[in-house]
């Protein structure tokens, strides 16, 4: 790509407008993207990653915009990343930035940026993680990764935070469906937001006992209850937060290898996905999909066949 090495030295200078062309590179994903990765990979590791999970309509994208005017209170900058769904037309992210942060747009200590989902599982977008990358390498001390709201399947972030936080609501359902999501296995801190709703109580001393109930855990999560539109509880979630991020920094129990090994394992992941994609031409898949159609073979035999015949 012409002009990237100028693009990542103006990046790594504070340049915004550089910084946001080089998180649409790595959106894209191309060996222009490797090169962004591998120049940035080693500048980073200072920022702290906080993950906003939970299911739709829990509130999440407000909690998100007052957590950022938390942060901006103690001076620090912060980036967000706000994983959306996608266009089923253009692929793009359905809501975007100016949308869900109206009110931050003019504060220079504050990057806010979309980025589509593209169908993928776990409330993440492939290229997330890696933009996670590029905004620790150019400095941001915390990042703030909220993802799509898709309930059941949204766990993959946890790969990508250091601190998680479930954002939940009162009334949150069936415990049983909420264990099955896997969202009390990555909490690291639980937020019911709408607090003012009914049912608080009985919400949060249900959520209490489940965790309590859960697997031993050196850090025992706490819940926080909060009403995002109105900014109430905030500042004990910042503190919440804060104190996990200390927990996490005075730990030396191998987690930093362990997140270096899921790491390798996505990257192979993609990298395998990609170069099978690249070996099935068109012509033999539409007719191994005739094949599974009439069912005189199964997908994952076709698939074998595809990938040997490649």
């Amino acid at each position: 790509m012409p002009g990237l090495e100028s693009l990542l030295t103006s990046a790594l200078d504070g340049d915004r407008r550089a910084l946001a062309k080089l998180l649409t590179v790595i959106e894209r994903g191309d060996q222009d993207s490797k090169q962004v990765l591998a120049t940035m990979y080693g500048r980073g590791g200072g920022a702290h990653v906080i993950g906003i999970t939970g299911p739709p309509g829990a509130g999440k994208s407000t909690l998100v915009d007052r957590l950022v005017g938390e942060i901006r209170a103690t001076g620090d900058e912060v980036a967000a990343l706000l994983v959306d769904p996608s266009s089923p037309f253009s692929g793009g992210a359905i809501l975007g930035d100016r949308i869900r942060m109206q009110d931050r747009v003019s504060d220079a200590g504050v990057y806010a940026r979309s980025m589509a989902s593209r169908g993928q599982l776990g409330g993440m977008s492939r290229a997330a993680p890696k933009a996670v990358v590029v905004l620790d390498a150019v400095g941001f001390p915390y990042v703030i990764l909220e993802t799509v709201g898709v309930g059941q399947a949204e766990v993959d972030i946890v790969e990508s935070a250091h601190t998680t936080v479930v954002v939940l609501n009162p009334g949150w359902g069936d415990s049983i469906q909420a264990a099955k999501a896997g969202l009390l296995e990555i909490g690291d801190i639980f937020v019911v937001n709408k607090a003012d709703r009914d049912g608080l109580e009985a919400s949060v001393a249900d959520l209490k006992h489940m965790l309590a109930e859960g697997a031993d855990r050196e850090w025992s999560p706490p819940v926080v209850a909060t009403i995002a539109t109105e900014g109430n509880g905030l500042s004990e979630l910042w503190a919440a937060i804060g104190a996990h991020r200390d927990h996490v920094r005075g730990q030396d129990d191998g987690s930093a290898h362990l997140h270096a090994r899921r790491e390798i394992r996505a990257a192979a992941a993609e990298i395998m996905t990609l170069e099978a994609q690249a070996r099935i031409s068109q012509e033999d898949l539409d007719g191994m999909v005739e094949e599974v159609v009439t069912r005189r073979i199964d997908p994952w035999s076709a698939a074998e066949r595809l990938l040997g015949a490649g």
